[in-house]
């Protein structure tokens, strides 16, 4: 596993401290993990769900939101808002540097943070919290509990949570006043793992259920029996936790394979990179081996393999080059479909193209060699959903016509190799 510091800028322009835990291999999947209000990315329990994960060829950010751990910034000037800015921010670097996260994972308060903004990550494909709140209004009480003068109408008051000071603005309390954490976790669309212990006496188990019930299948719930609320005081508790997570989110976001000696790996290692460098924008790279067919394709923000099937001699772990030609023609036609009827105000409602590549010979080509009498075919069916009149629907074929990638494919186009 690698584990490296990196930094990015925060909701209020400050530089967040992070920590990037990833499998030696090419990352089959990434993870990020917010923490709890008072803790940090270095907190034991989140390092070693962290390893856990990595074990599992999933790659882990953790981070320190503002003015906390390592983070720079006054924490006194954020609030929950400010947070969970801090977390968008955190999802874009990993989207803009590496891929964006398909696993979400909340502990206490950060748990509330993740239900709140994973419903706006797309990429995401499955929540987990961790002796989560499920509202605001628990840490405002035992803000409230703790200073009698913000009970008073002070304008800022210092507060003990969790063994340290903190100074809290009145602001602040409006804020968390202000959040609706079940409602998100009603229209949250993602399968979610509830983990929390009876015997917490931080957030109490109620919370738990509160969640559970206002999520929608596939939701999931398991009891930590007797740990703590940090997981601190037995290290298996944090273990075990890892390990949950870890089999759980596999039925929903890619894991790695393991080999006969059992070490994870993912099922692109056989073509990573060694520099692992990812493109430019606008540039694909593609790295193979000599061994077989199998490819890695890396743009600027994903990952992908090519491949060809068993028949041909390949392992069939990813479609094959004219797979990837129909497709790329595929997605661009529908995508000009919807963005010319949205334009026009049409009620195109939906787009299914199925394309086929073939070939065929040509008995009268004047102008080919004998060996060049081919003439390659692309048949594109599409099938046109919603309340279009046929004006419309002819009108929708022949701009299918006109999308990037189809006047690319029949224009003259040159190619230029070169050695790098």
């Amino acid at each position: 596993m690698q584990s490296l510091k990196v930094s990015f800028a925060g909701a209020l322009g400050h530089s967040l401290a992070a920590r990037l835990d990833r499998p030696e291999a090419t990352p089959a999947a990434w993870a990020l993990f917010a923490h709890c209000f008072t803790c940090s990315k270095d907190l034991k329990a989140v390092g070693r769900i962290s390893r856990a994960l990595c074990a599992r060829g999933v790659a882990v950010l953790r981070f320190d939101f503002t003015g906390l751990g390592e983070s720079g910034g006054d924490f006194s000037q954020t609030d929950f808002s400010s947070n969970l800015q801090d977390l968008m921010a955190a999802v874009d670097y990993l989207r803009s540097e590496h891929r964006a996260p398909q696993l979400m994972i909340g502990h206490s308060l950060g748990g509330a943070a993740v239900l709140s903004v994973a419903g706006n990550v797309p990429e995401c494909e499955a929540v987990v919290t961790l002796a989560a709140p499920s509202s605001t209004d628990h840490l405002r009480s035992v803000i409230l509990a703790s200073s009698a003068e913000l009970g008073d109408g002070a304008d800022d008051a210092e507060v003990l949570l969790g063994g340290r000071n903190f100074t809290i603005r009145r602001e602040f309390l409006e804020d968390l006043e202000n959040q609706r954490v079940l409602d998100a976790t009603a229209s949250l669309g993602k399968p979610l793992l509830v983990l929390h212990s009876p015997v917490d006496d931080t957030v109490g188990i109620e919370h738990a259920r509160r969640i559970y019930e206002a999520a929608k299948h596939p939701r999931s719930f398991v009891s930590l029996d007797n740990a703590d609320h940090l997981l601190m005081r037995d290290p298996g508790d944090s273990r075990y936790v890892a390990e949950l997570i870890a089999t759980w989110s596999s039925r929903y976001v890619a894991t790695a394979e393991e080999d006969d000696d059992g070490e994870a790996r993912s099922a692109n290692d056989e073509t990573r990179p060694a520099d692992g460098k990812r493109p430019m924008e606008g540039e694909v790279r593609v790295v193979g081996r000599g061994d077989g067919f199998l490819q890695t394709v890396w743009t600027d923000r994903h990952e992908l393999v090519a491949d060809e099937p068993a028949s041909m001699g390949g392992t069939e772990k990813g479609p094959t080059p004219y797979d990837l030609l129909l497709a790329a023609l595929g997605t661009c036609t529908n995508m000009t479909l919807f963005l010319y009827a949205r334009r026009k105000k049409w009620p195109l409602e939906a787009v299914d193209s199925v394309l086929r590549h073939s070939r065929t010979h040509i008995e009268d080509c004047e102008d080919c060699d004998a060996e060049d009498r081919q003439l390659d075919i692309i048949e594109r069916t599409l099938e046109l959903t919603g309340d279009l009149d046929d004006t419309q629907r002819e009108r929708l074929m022949e701009i299918a016509d006109r999308c990037p990638v189809h006047r690319t494919l029949t224009s003259p186009t040159e190619i230029r190799s070169r050695r790098r």
